[in-house]
């Protein structure tokens, strides 16, 4: 085989480190054409529908792309953002301030982000990283519970990268982190922050992306690991069993999938007089069309159709400086043993140019 094309090599170059923040993708535009190439690469994918090729090449091409297309385009458009993709702004965010984090704790670390369908590709940002010099390489995947779906399926595309490459760097790879203490600690927060705005709902809800049941008979650990988040959460929060539900959304085909479901549980709440319900998707780091469509807007008017009267949506963690933060705790523990400090003259040196950008800021603030 053909091996990809190496960068000239120096003498002397200092190996870097870089993160890559993965997470699932999304169209490059809200219009069918972008939706369906997108739709394409993301259910070929074998680790997504586990069903015989050629059974669901033939549904795949007669009957989802279709006629998915441009009712999947029509949802993307209702979320759809001046600055893009609202998933694609956020995990683009996330890693911008995660190497800022990173670097106020004294580490020389690149950090960049990957889409494992759509762009920009695993296998372009790992070339890029390449030709920047990186030698170790610590996978971070936007899941913080760990399916075959999801995480697995971004494992097989760096591997299957790195099939082709002759000079292989140091790689390492986070596989899940739903019951690490600090992201557990960041949901906490932001659902505090939330109540302390807009109350207490009469339950909250925690809605977790679905998958066929099958999977979980077949040893994946993701039904579980969701739970435990689920468990963690709400005894940080001090909430009893009867004032949290957890389901899971996203079903698509006729086979069954993890239950209970989201939209007929949240119908149900309202025809036995729940009358206020907060909905939260702690397996979703950052906004996107399932948060932001699908739950934010579908399943508020199932709730309210089926008689409730109140429906609020928590955002995901997005942004949030403690997410950051246990994003940045995060890689410190799995970068343990690599070269990432910076020397005392380097972080005077970086200390000194965040000082005279938050001059200029201030002073542009000051001149506005």
């Amino acid at each position: 085989m053909a091996f990809r094309k190496e960068p000239q090599f120096t003498h002397g170059t200092v190996a870097k480190t870089a993160v890559v923040l993965v997470n699932l993708g999304t169209p490059d535009a809200p219009t069918t054409k972008a939706v369906r190439r997108y739709l394409k690469q993301f259910l070929s994918d074998l680790r997504v529908v586990e069903i015989p090729r050629a059974i669901w090449w033939a549904i795949l091409h007669g009957v989802i792309l279709p006629f998915r297309s441009s009712k999947s385009a029509h949802k993307y458009a209702s979320i759809w953002t001046n600055e893009g993709s609202p998933l694609k702004v956020h995990t683009d965010k996330q890693a911008t301030l995660l190497r800022g984090y990173l670097g106020q704790r004294g580490h020389q670390v690149k950090v960049a982000f990957a889409m494992r369908y759509g762009s920009p590709s695993i296998a372009d940002v790992l070339d890029q990283l390449k030709a920047d010099g990186c030698e170790r390489i610590l996978i971070l995947p936007a899941y913080p519970q760990y399916s075959a779906t999801t995480t697995a399926s971004i494992y097989d595309a760096v591997f299957a990268h790195y099939a082709q490459v002759r000079n292989v760097p140091e790689l390492r790879l986070i596989k899940h982190y739903h019951d690490h203490d600090e992201y557990i600690q960041a949901l906490k927060e932001s659902v505090q922050a939330y109540w302390a705005m807009h109350g207490m709902p009469d339950k909250l809800v925690m809605s977790f992306h679905g998958v066929p049941k099958r999977t979980l008979m077949l040893g994946d650990p993701y039904h579980c690991e969701c739970y435990k988040t689920a468990r963690l959460l709400a005894q940080q929060l001090g909430l009893g069993p009867e004032q949290y539900q957890v389901t899971f959304q996203s079903r698509f085909g006729k086979a069954e999938w993890l239950q209970p479901y989201t939209a007929p549980t949240l119908q149900k709440m309202a025809k036995q007089g729940v009358k206020r319900v907060d909905v939260m998707c702690p397996g979703f780091t950052s906004d996107c069309l399932e948060t932001l469509e699908e739950i934010a807007i579908e399943a508020k008017q199932d709730f309210l159709g089926a008689g409730g009267k109140e429906f609020h949506f928590i955002p995901c963690l997005n942004q949030s400086q403690a997410w950051i933060s246990a994003m940045a705790t995060l890689v410190e523990e799995h970068m343990i043993g690599w070269p990432t400090h910076l020397t005392s003259t380097e972080r005077a040196e970086l200390q000194q140019q965040a000082d005279v950008s938050k001059q200029c800021a201030e002073r542009l603030g000051a001149a506005q």
